[in-house]
């Protein structure tokens, strides 16, 4: 059973993560541009003037944000923002979307086109002062996330329902040819965002789904835990020992009678049974 941890609506949450060291919860409303926490239990927000998807932790203070047209390093406590690198900022067309820092301190992070286009989007990797394509001609990137022991990465398209997995080498680079690990082009939802647990369990938010579900490293079906909301987007593993799961949810293409649901849009929590890993720094 899921609670609601915060009743703002989203147009389009996604990208919730735990930080480790401030026991705090930050995530995005893509579509309004904004980053969106609690402070002592009251809702805040910063307002960008951009679509803003997703970060990784950099140290206590420090975010690493993925917009529209870069990589920039975000502080928490003074709002300054230091540009990092350019992420198809010579395309108007295109935006990023799900991301998420890897086992040797790396940044993976989607783009995608603003209309969702055919092939248009990628998935680059920041490592070591350097951002490389390592994705090419996705639709809708999403569930990057990496087994424990950081020796190999998952991703979707969800235009496509299927989710992937691909071998990394020692310093987290793609080694071999992607896989398919999740078929589920026959189900009426879509793969969305996703998170691995300590035991190599891949958790997937399912668009159109109410659900978030389990899968064991092999790809069977373990459980499925429902949420209120149709647009289920994202998963973290977060709270004081890393067993709670926080979802994102979503108002974005639902129909009227749907999107008029309060439970829509909102971000929950359930206790998992499961155990969470740290989010790892990223290196910049």
């Amino acid at each position: 059973m899921s609670d609601v941890y915060d009743n703002r609506r989203c147009e389009l949450g996604e990208g919730p993560l735990w930080h480790p060291e401030r026991q705090q919860l930050f995530w995005f409303d893509i579509l309004s541009m904004q980053l969106l926490t609690q402070r002592d239990g009251a809702p805040w927000r910063w307002q960008f003037d951009e679509i803003v998807t997703a970060a990784g932790c950099i140290d206590r203070d420090r975010l690493l944000i993925a917009s529209e047209t870069r990589l920039f390093t975000f502080d928490l406590e003074t709002g300054d923002e230091t540009y990092v690198c350019a992420l198809e900022s010579e395309d108007g067309s295109t935006r990023s979307n799900d991301g998420r820092a890897d086992r040797q301190g790396g940044f993976w992070i989607g783009t995608m086109g603003k209309q969702a286009e055919e092939g248009k989007g990628a998935i680059y990797r920041w490592y070591d002062g350097e951002l490389r394509k390592v994705v090419a001609d996705i639709t809708i990137p999403n569930a990057i996330c990496f087994t424990p022991d950081g020796s190999a990465a998952y991703y979707a398209c969800s235009r496509a329902k299927t989710i992937w997995r691909v071998a990394l080498d020692a310093d987290g680079w793609p080694a071999d040819t992607p896989e398919v690990f999740l078929d589920l082009s026959a189900e009426d939802f879509a793969p969305d965002g996703a998170v691995t647990d300590a035991e190599g369990n891949l958790w997937n938010a399912q668009w159109g789904g109410y659900r978030v579900a389990v899968y064991s490293p092999n790809g069977d079906f373990l459980a499925a835990h429902d949420i209120p909301a149709a647009h289920t987007s994202c998963p973290a593993f977060g709270g004081p020992d890393l067993s709670t799961v926080y979802v994102t949810t979503a108002l974005e293409n639902l129909p009227p009678e749907e999107a008029a649901r309060s439970e829509n849009g909102m971000t929950y929590q359930f206790d998992s049974g499961a155990k969470g890993l740290p989010e790892p720094r990223v290196e910049i």
